[in-house]
């Protein structure tokens, strides 16, 4: 291979440049170019591309997003596009392909690689942590800590008013977010999509530490869940228990800013990884993260398979620590 692409697709994920300067530069140092298409997989169908080397990489580490642009593209689950688009993607000489994100800009890769015969390697972007094959997603650990100073903040107030506050984070049909959230902020309880009957026991929990005199109360919601987010949350709570409350949605200030150094490392192990993969003749394959350690697992298994839910003893946890 002389000249690998690069692309970064879905929702933005903090870490994502860290993902592409890795890439870029052990590409680099095996002598093979790299391209970037913009935004995405509507940058691969219209052939939109910038040309990356160490230099256009640098100092991107620190930033959150991605300096190629991420969108989502409707046109490319045409199989006649995608054809189209592989052919033009040789034309321009890349002899391979990098997808930075989740589930479904796997599911694009792989039809990539079925389709149209290229050599594909994915790596995650996504902050809701819920792709199959990984202990953890790039973005998640830095949407957790941003939810975390939020609640930090919002305690305060909290505090000094005896007011509740339901606070939503970001997830999909995951409560990874909510949950690890919920935990290491001290939360007073926490509502996921996994668990059922939560909001009975939510009420009965809260209405007996009001009644040990607790003024602070901090709820966090996850916005994928069935009881139809804080606001239907915060409301059937109120109302149960004659009690004031706000409702704060953190929304997609979790998707942006710094990112951890969780999630730079764990994004620059997966870009060199999956250079390495594709130059070494592999295709097909995510590069994850279990047990500590950076894997690769076949995208079929990926794209086939549901993440585990989450580790619901943390919902035990937090109800046993809410005090």
């Amino acid at each position: 291979m002389k000249r690998l692409g690069i692309l970064t697709s879905g929702g933005d994920a903090p870490g994502m440049n860290a993902a592409v300067r890795a890439a870029v530069r052990t590409a680099t140092l095996h002598g093979v170019a790299m391209t970037g298409y913009i935004d995405g997989f509507s940058g691969y169908v219209a052939d939109e591309v910038v040309e990356l080397d160490d230099r256009a990489v640098g100092n991107i580490i620190q930033r959150g997003g991605t300096m190629i642009g991420t969108s989502r593209c409707p046109e490319f689950m045409d199989p006649a596009v995608r054809k189209a688009s592989a052919a033009q993607m040789r034309e321009r000489g890349v002899d391979g392909l990098v997808v930075v994100g989740g589930d479904g800009s796997f599911r694009g890769a792989l039809a990539l690689q079925d389709e149209c015969g290229v050599p594909v390697a994915g790596i995650t972007g996504t902050i809701d942590n819920d792709v199959y094959g990984t202990d953890e997603t790039v973005g998640f650990d830095t949407a957790v800590n941003t939810a975390l100073l939020a609640i930090d903040q919002i305690r305060d107030t909290s505090e000094s008013t005896g007011m509740m506050f339901f606070v939503e984070v970001m997830g999909r049909t995951s409560g990874e977010i909510a949950l690890h959230t919920a935990v290491a902020g001290g939360a007073a309880g926490v509502v996921v999509p996994e668990a059922s009957a939560e909001i009975e026991s939510l009420i009965g929990q809260l209405k007996g530490s009001f009644e040990r005199g607790k003024r602070s109360h901090i709820i966090v919601v996850s916005e994928g869940d069935e009881a139809g987010g804080a606001f239907a949350v915060g409301e059937i709570v109120g109302k149960a228990l004659g009690q004031p409350y706000r409702v704060v949605v953190l929304g997609h200030i979790q998707r942006g800013g710094r990112p951890t150094m969780r999630d730079r490392l764990i994004a620059s192990e997966a870009g060199a990884r999956a250079v390495e993969g594709l130059l070494a003749g592999r295709s097909g394959f995510m590069v994850g993260r279990q047990r500590g350690e950076a894997v690769e697992v076949p995208l079929r298994d990926v794209v086939a398979q549901q993440h585990p839910p989450p580790a619901l003893h943390l919902l035990a946890l937090a109800q046993q620590l809410s005090g």
